[in-house]
């Protein structure tokens, strides 16, 4: 009897990728449920969101996909004391991790036939296992084809410049994408010096080397940026691309179940007018000081509009990304005086976490002031939601470019050199997201995007048809 066919996956530590990348795993079972999925995982070498709770669940309700961890690695002490950023550990955890892998994909391969190895943009390493076992080795990039120009046109530039683009007051102009001011370029690729800007610069590579990549985006959202790809624009001249599959939008569906355990923000949309609620949050890192927080209610209060914010803890020591947890925070303390019960007539403020894709889909949200990570603008374009784009960490200052001069379907919250944005600021765009004739402009095309997501993802969609392709590319035989 023939072994059952396998595909394995292997995300990067944080939750977000972790859940993209079992999501994609969904999808592929969705077309042929025959296939044995395996998610490789690796423990993330710092405090994170406890992943345990979502992978039982994972395992409870799809049984076809199985989870593999692999062995806690120990990171020398010389990369725990001296690293500023959560990429450059996470880059040490996979680089040591490698072994491990390898012995994963063996045992795997003792026991199904692996058709594909599917790896995380930040996992290029793995790439050398795949070609060892034989093994067909993909990428998956959680973020859209305007990451993907850039982090490929990264060798180009560190060729053409000796300089940290942190120290550059210049345009950067990467085929396919709006020109970037240096400073906006993704975090990680700020400081020449940095190790984790080595280790994109060396995945950049790695990924031209690979079988294809597959992003979580769909052609029509970015076509100008996938058409530049596919013809190898952003790639030095002797470097051939991979062949692309745009086989998004790929998000978590909306959670099932009764009105039992509605939570009390849903309810209260419902009493509110269609359309006319702002919803401000910040995804699971980011992270706002007190003054910054006070001055964001000062603004809200001032708009005149109906919001509904979720609020976390200001990180410690006022870094701009928290990593670890934290309790519930004390609003009274954080929020202005009498801010609260001024407001209570026309918005509500929730603790930590309210269910994003709910809200933005409820028949109330009219905009939505985000960090511009991936996923959330995905989530957004899928529920018709025009964008206030603010960005806070890894690549989302160069997603507000794109959203705001490529996609135009945000407009932007402007920052001080500090990153502090003033009262001023949000009163006036949170007022022109929700009361101008540019901002009914963009919710016009994100209205016209979101039936385009639909339409990508439906029989003979492009990304439906990309998907048949990239699993096709895997066994020409597979009915």
């Amino acid at each position: 009897m023939d072994a059952i066919q396998a595909i394995v996956l292997y995300p990067s530590p944080p939750i977000g990728h972790l859940v993209s990348m079992v999501e994609l795993g969904k999808l592929i079972l969705t077309h042929h449920p025959s296939l044995s999925i395996h998610i490789i995982l690796a423990t993330p070498p710092y405090r994170a969101d406890d992943t345990a709770p979502y992978i039982a669940s994972v395992s409870a309700t799809t049984s076809s996909i199985i989870f593999h961890r692999l062995p806690t690695v120990s990171l020398p002490p010389s990369i725990t004391s001296g690293t500023r950023n959560h990429e450059t550990l996470t880059f040490e955890v996979l680089r040591l991790n490698n072994p491990h892998v390898h012995q994963a994909l063996l045992s795997i391969s003792n026991s199904f036939t692996v058709q594909a190895f599917i790896m995380d943009f930040f996992c290029g390493l793995g790439l050398s296992v795949a070609t060892d076992l034989n093994i067909p080795g993909y990428f998956y990039l959680t973020s859209g084809a305007g990451f993907l120009a850039s982090f490929l046109y990264l060798p180009t530039i560190h060729k053409n410049t000796d300089k940290s683009l942190k120290d550059l007051d210049t345009l950067i102009c990467i085929p396919g994408v709006p020109p970037v001011h240096s400073l906006d370029m993704p975090k990680p690729f700020l400081e020449r010096n940095d190790k984790a800007y080595e280790c994109f610069l060396d995945n950049s590579t790695h990924s031209t080397r690979s079988a294809g990549i597959i992003i979580n985006t769909f052609e029509s959202l970015e076509p100008r940026t996938i058409r530049a790809l596919s013809d190898g624009l952003c790639l030095p001249d002797d470097i051939t691309m991979p062949p692309i599959y745009c086989i998004g939008p790929l998000i978590i569906s909306q959670r099932g179940g009764g009105r039992a355990d509605v939570p009390e923000c849903l309810t209260w949309l419902d009493s509110q007018p269609s359309g006319s609620v702002v919803f401000l949050c910040f995804g699971s890192l980011g992270l706002f000081t007190k003054e910054q927080l006070e001055e964001i209610a000062v603004g809200l209060e001032r708009s005149g509009q109906r919001f509904l914010w979720v609020v976390r803890n200001p990180p410690s020591h006022n870094q701009s990304v928290a990593i670890a947890g934290q309790v519930d925070p004390d609003l009274d303390y954080l929020l202005p005086d009498g801010f609260l019960d001024r407001t209570k007539d026309r918005g509500l403020v929730v603790k930590s976490w309210a269910p994003q894709v709910e809200v933005l889909n409820h028949d109330s949200v009219g905009g939505f002031v985000c960090h511009c990570g991936w996923n959330s603008i995905l989530e957004a374009v899928c529920a018709g939601v025009p964008m206030l784009a603010w960005p806070l960490y890894a690549e989302q200052r160069l997603n507000r470019v794109v959203l705001v001069e490529e996609i135009k379907i945000a407009l932007p919250v402007n920052e001080s050199k500090s990153g502090f944005v003033s009262a001023n600021e949000v009163e006036n765009r949170v007022r022109e997201l929700m009361n101008s004739e540019e901002g009914e402009s963009i919710r016009k095309k994100i209205e016209v995007l979101r039936s385009e997501a639909n339409a990508a993802v439906s029989e003979g969609g492009t990304s439906n048809v990309a998907l048949v392709k990239l699993v096709e590319s895997w066994n020409q035989g597979m009915v």
